[in-house]
């Protein structure tokens, strides 16, 4: 009986035993799981505090990269009208400028997973499958696919690279990493949106160009960076010569249509590092950094040429062929030049007079202001 009943206190202990051990194990597993959701909830935080696109692409790339302790994150965003790269642009950075963002026109083709990517892909890596959503990757095991939507759709992803081929397998909850691609999703468009809302103070409505206000802003930001590398820049002022004998004849609907026309053209000569504004009325800038004034003598005749080569059609039927006068000047800030502004103010003045001297020379010509 004593042996029956020591035997039973043994057992009673080994289970005993056995309970705290499991319960050490869950409350483990407990600690781990709100280190997880208080490291989630920190990331989802950092995009949701993002400032403007730019900042909300770098907390995707390279934040997350860095919060989770990984060799490589990559983000695919379709954009197949290159409506974020143009709102990239405008806010002075390329897409081009964040490694391992691509922006691409179609997702067809580029991953397998994309035909069904409804919730978060974890496997194996493949180079065949995944090298074209993660260019020069190298040494990578496993992949963790976050799928990012724009109502229902499947607009691209978040691409969470690992050289440790059990850090995302099939096995692996989702839970977690499916909320960060709601909040990221959202974020997104919330970013474009925003952005968007921001180019419309910027944004001539007859043209489509930008504005006045925003060649303002452009050419501090410009003049702050020539000043900082010991660069130059180069103004074109482009005025459309006679255009009230337009408006006189046809009326103000087709000098619209000119003005518009005029704007297309000149952006056909352009670069993407450059920036263009209308002015006002008639008259167009263009911001060179760090252009030779030849280069820039160049690139005006091929806009006088753009312009008048081909008569311009109008509402009514009618064509109408139009030149313009170009005036260009340059500036060059020193190290002890801090007065951007007045600087900037002085390079739009001299390229103005530089574009009357052209009016005064005959139109239909560029002028280089006089050394």
């Amino acid at each position: 009986m004593r042996s029956k009943d020591r035997l039973s206190a043994e057992e009673l202990l080994c289970q005993l035993d056995t309970a705290r051990r499991r319960l050490d194990e869950l409350t483990e597993e407990v600690a781990r799981n709100d280190d997880k959701m208080q490291r989630t909830q920190e990331r989802e935080l950092r995009l949701l505090q993002a400032e403007d696109l730019e900042s909300l692409l770098n907390v995707l790339v390279e934040g997350l990269r860095d919060s989770y302790g990984l060799e490589y994150v990559s983000v695919v965003l379709c954009d197949p009208d290159h409506d974020i790269r143009h709102l990239l642009l405008a806010s002075g950075m390329s897409a081009d400028g964040l490694p391992n963002l691509l922006m691409v026109e179609s997702l067809t083709g580029l991953a397998p997973q994309y035909i069904a990517l409804h919730q978060p892909w974890l496997g194996s890596f493949a180079g065949c499958d995944h090298q074209m959503i993660c260019p020069g990757a190298d040494g990578l095991k496993s992949i963790a696919m976050i799928p990012l939507t724009h109502r229902g759709k499947l607009i691209g992803s978040i691409n969470l690279c690992s050289s440790d081929a059990l850090r995302f397998t099939r096995d692996h909850a989702s839970d977690f990493l499916a909320h960060l691609g709601i909040i990221a999703s959202f974020c997104v468009e919330n970013g474009v949106n925003r952005a968007r809302l921001l180019r419309s103070g910027f944004t001539d409505v007859l043209t489509g160009w930008h504005n006045r206000r925003y060649l303002s802003v452009r050419l501090n930001e410009e003049l702050a960076r020539a000043w900082r590398d010991q660069a130059g820049i180069i103004c074109l002022m482009l005025d459309v010569d006679h255009f009230k004998r337009v408006n006189d004849a046809w009326g103000h609907a087709a000098g619209d249509a000119v003005l518009r026309e005029l704007a297309q053209r000149i952006e056909s000569q352009v670069r993407a590092s450059d920036v263009a504004a209308r002015y006002g009325g008639e008259e167009f800038v263009v911001l060179l950094p760090n252009t030779e004034v030849a280069s820039a003598k160049l690139l005006a005749e091929r806009i006088r040429a753009a312009i008048s080569e081909a008569p311009i059609g109008l509402p009514c039927g009618d064509a109408v062929t139009v030149t313009v006068s170009i005036g260009i000047a340059e500036v060059h800030p020193g190290p002890d030049d801090h007065d951007l502004k007045t600087i900037g103010d002085s390079l739009i003045a001299r390229a103005d007079v530089a574009l009357y001297a052209a009016k005064a020379a005959g139109r239909d010509r560029v002028i280089v202001e006089a050394a």
